[in-house]
């Protein structure tokens, strides 16, 4: 189907509406008149029929004339052998026609007792009505009345109309032009403004005082500081997962330079530094894994495998994988849990979610080193908490905080663990559950990630 411009298909439309009322004024008031006319006329006829049977004798002859004149009517009465007329001379009054068939239209009504007959002519064309009005033995009326519209007014009304529609289907045509231009001028201006947004260019969205192109207008804006802050946070995650690929690439490549050439004879010495090696590897392995799952839940092609198992005995085993941190680095974990908490989920996910706070908490906790995980009863649900020392959020950075490397700072900074996309992958893993989840963090003091988790009968 071939596409058209809103311009044409609005000119279309309300020129077509227009000449639609405009024909269906002229079939009206051209082709209808004859049938209203009649039906009026037929209506006046019954009304003169039902007051001269209702009228007393004495003033019937008085009113009879009255009747004539007053609703154009020409009337033969009959007293007994007495004989009056009224109104025949008017136009189109049958009643003193010579003519035979005149004649047998008469008697025809009073042998069969009907009220009227319609009266044609040569061309089988509606021309008048004789009306038979039986008053009582020895009294009768015929009542005639013209039911075509003969009133030259009325005939040059009708040829002026259809000069009339003629011109104002002209006119409708231009006018319709007018106002399509002045509907679809603020669209096609929103139309022009939204073609830039896929380029990166600036848009002005103007007002058109047109409430639902206002609406639209107020939508396209939000949507397009939606796209600048979608840009804004594509660029930041490029530079920062850049850096986080070359720094281990770059201390891979420092210390496989340091064994080859340096510490290749020294069995201590080579053997810390591909401990280095190994350690930047995996760091760069973590990285890459990171990006893959948050790519798989992001596009929702990583399907949940739900099972039932004990989550506070899986947190423990996460706890022991920190081992090292606890020994070398004076880190402290304090746990707050039950003896048994069984719930059904993605044990894998869960696990995930779990280890990646931790890691966050381990970045940002106070000089204490202190991470807390506690598992608490709230109504209906039992509430997971990891809580670091640090205090780093503002009530500002918790909606933005599961955004991909959200920073604080301009400056991003190599975190001690995890790739810096745990949280987001947090946010995604917690959604595909339908768990409840947020934030609990008082300035310099702590900082409370948690999420919520119904036991399991």
């Amino acid at each position: 189907m071939k596409k058209s411009s809103l311009t044409i298909k609005t000119l279309f439309i309300l020129s077509s509406f227009v000449i639609l009322i405009l024909l269906s004024l002229w079939v009206i008031q051209v082709k209808m008149t004859g049938i209203f006319y009649e039906s009026h006329q037929v209506k006046r006829i019954n009304y003169v029929a039902s007051k001269v049977q209702s009228q007393s004798p004495t003033l019937l002859d008085f009113s009879l004339e009255k009747y004539a004149y007053k609703y154009d009517m020409c009337i033969e009465y009959y007293n007994g052998n007495e004989y009056s007329s009224y109104n025949t001379k008017m136009n189109g009054c049958i009643l003193n026609n010579m003519d035979p068939k005149v004649t047998d239209y008469k008697k025809a009504l009073i042998n069969n007792e009907k009220k009227y007959m319609k009266v044609y002519d040569d061309t089988d064309k509606i021309k008048s009505l004789i009306y038979y009005v039986n008053i009582d033995e020895d009294r009768f009326a015929f009542l005639n009345i013209n039911l075509e519209d003969e009133n030259s007014s009325s005939y040059l009304l009708k040829n002026q109309l259809i000069y009339l529609v003629l011109i104002l289907i002209i006119i409708s045509f231009f006018v319709s032009i007018f106002v399509s231009r002045i509907i679809n001028k603020p669209i096609i201006k929103l139309t022009e403004e939204a073609k830039k947004l896929g380029k990166g260019v600036p848009v002005n969205f103007e007002e058109s005082n047109i409430k639902e192109l206002d609406e639209l207008s107020n939508t396209l804006k939000i949507a397009a500081s939606e796209m600048n802050k979608t840009n804004e946070l594509r660029k930041d995650l490029i530079a920062n997962v850049s850096h986080d690929l070359k720094t281990p690439l770059t201390m891979i490549k420092a210390y496989a330079e340091k064994v080859r050439d340096l510490s290749y004879a020294d069995d201590e010495k080579r053997n810390k530094d591909l401990n280095v090696i190994i350690e930047e590897t995996n760091r760069l392995n973590n990285l890459v894994n990171d990006l893959l799952d948050l790519s798989k839940l992001e596009s929702g092609i990583n399907n949940l495998e739900y099972e039932e198992y004990d989550l506070v005995a899986n947190i423990k085993e996460i706890i022991k994988r920190y081992d090292i941190l606890i020994e070398d680095n004076n880190y402290k974990f304090e746990l707050d849990l039950p003896k048994e908490l069984i719930v059904k989920a993605d044990k894998q996910k869960i696990e995930q979610v779990i280890y990646n706070l931790i890691n966050n908490a381990i970045e940002h906790t106070g000089d204490d080193l202190v991470v807390k995980v506690s598992i608490k009863k709230s109504n209906t649900y039992y509430k997971v908490s990891i809580t670091d020392t640090g205090g780093h959020l503002k009530d500002s950075d918790k909606a933005l905080v599961w955004n991909k490397y959200y920073k604080k700072e301009k400056q991003h900074k190599r975190n001690v663990v995890g790739s810096g996309l745990g949280l987001s992958i947090v946010k995604n893993i917690l959604e595909a559950h339908k768990l409840p989840y947020g934030i609990d963090s008082k300035e310099n003091q702590y900082t409370t990630f948690y999420f919520k988790i119904k036991k399991y009968k």
